[in-house]
């Protein structure tokens, strides 16, 4: 530290943030993309919407098991070499999703980008802690956050205008040069991984971290607390085909009314956590982000129940919600990476993985058990930030 608030990070790491940024934004871009062209890709293969939302079940489950693998192999050979392998792999799994000529097809390559998606995800994450201590990787994280808060804004509109004037497979030729442009950036990234905390990758080393991480008395609490609290979000992001065309009654064009608000909680949120990160300690700021998540539900019940689904009674509660999530996000990640100093990126995987994992039963369980009604939506919310808030007091009450 060079004095209160600033820190030195290491050589190298000038532009690590907006290349971390690039990376994380890559999933939400997958997902979020094609859902305006939900209808022409369900008559074009002949498949129902039941069918095809598990297009985004397969590439979450991929996703999932493959940070496990990913981590393990970031430890041990470097985040650099992850990052060129996957944003390569991912890159042909899209060009195949363009060119798909069957149902059965699109959902094996959708699995293959979710296979190689996670591996930069995984990789950033460390790259962020390896650069910078504790404070300041929060608020490295936050800025991620700012940037990868415009994805979910930029991605179903960019979705909507190319499935408009090109079709639904110019989307996933989209993401095969967005894919491609990941690649030659990782030439130009300097590892971050130093020689001496490089890990073994043998089977039984890497079981006994996972195992480790599993039985850690803070990590499996921190992780699951904040893959709750995203699933009250990702339970609209994944079901915004439900909430733009059935409960709205919205058009293809119209995935803007849904996802501009959320990106704007979202960059307010990692902003604000930003400036706290040398301000206040983590739990306060986690705690504060809690608060605001338990007041948009309140919120969301009362409206729910006393004015009809538009706009702003559907999507105005959501935007404190995603604020407070946004505040905590940050803070919660940096807390979890730094239960295993000396795996990052095994504890980076775990992370994804269990989130990955929520997500999962999110858009294979939650949405289709969720989707007739509005208030089942606003329900499930509540349910997931029970679970989380939960957690997160049991954690604070076993600390103190």
């Amino acid at each position: 530290m060079t004095g209160k608030g600033i820190s030195l990070t290491k050589p190298g790491t000038r532009h690590l943030t907006l290349i971390a940024a690039l990376l994380s934004m890559l999933g939400p871009f997958s997902i979020d993309t094609y859902l305006p062209s939900f209808p022409d890709i369900e008559a074009e293969f002949g498949v129902s919407r039941a069918i095809l939302s598990q297009s985004l079940s397969v590439y979450l489950l991929a996703f999932g098991f493959s940070t496990l693998f990913w981590g393990p192999v970031a430890d041990r050979f470097g985040r650099r070499l992850v990052i060129l392998v996957s944003m390569f792999a991912y890159t042909l799994g899209s060009v195949g999703c363009a060119l798909a000529d069957s149902a059965e097809t699109f959902l094996l390559l959708r699995v293959m980008q979710g296979l190689a998606a996670s591996g930069g995800f995984i990789a950033s994450r460390a790259m962020i802690r390896d650069a910078h201590d504790a404070e300041s990787a929060h608020r490295a994280m936050s800025q991620v956050m700012l940037l990868f808060a415009l994805s979910p804004a930029i991605a179903p509109v960019l979705g909507g205008w190319l499935h408009d004037f090109f079709g639904w497979r110019s989307v996933f030729w989209f993401l095969s040069i967005y894919g491609s442009m990941l690649v030659l950036m990782g030439f130009f990234i300097r590892e971050t991984l130093v020689e001496e905390q490089r890990q073994s990758i043998h089977p039984g080393a890497v079981l006994r971290v996972y195992i480790s991480a599993v039985l850690h008395k803070r990590f499996p609490a921190l992780v699951f607390s904040l893959s709750f609290a995203f699933a009250g979000v990702f339970l609209y992001i994944a079901g915004a085909p439900t909430v733009i065309y059935d409960f709205l009654g919205m058009g293809s064009t119209d995935f803007g009314w849904l996802f501009i608000p959320i990106v704007a909680g979202l960059m307010v949120g990692a902003s604000i956590s930003g400036r706290l990160a040398h301000r206040w300690p983590a739990h306060r700021t986690i705690t504060t982000g809690f608060a605001l998540m338990v007041t948009a539900i309140v919120t969301n019940l009362f409206v729910v129940n006393f004015y009809d689904p538009v706009i702003l009674t559907v999507i105005g509660p959501l935007v404190l919600f995603v604020l407070g999530l946004a505040l905590l996000m940050p803070a919660i990640t940096i807390m979890a990476l730094d239960c295993l100093p000396h795996h990052r990126g095994t504890a980076a995987s775990m992370q994804g993985f269990l989130q990955m994992m929520t997500n999962v039963g999110v858009t294979s369980v939650a949405i289709p058990l969720l989707q007739a009604r509005w208030l089942y939506f606003v329900l499930g919310q509540l349910v997931f930030l029970l679970l989380a808030v939960t957690l997160w007091f049991r954690l604070r009450r076993n600390s103190a």
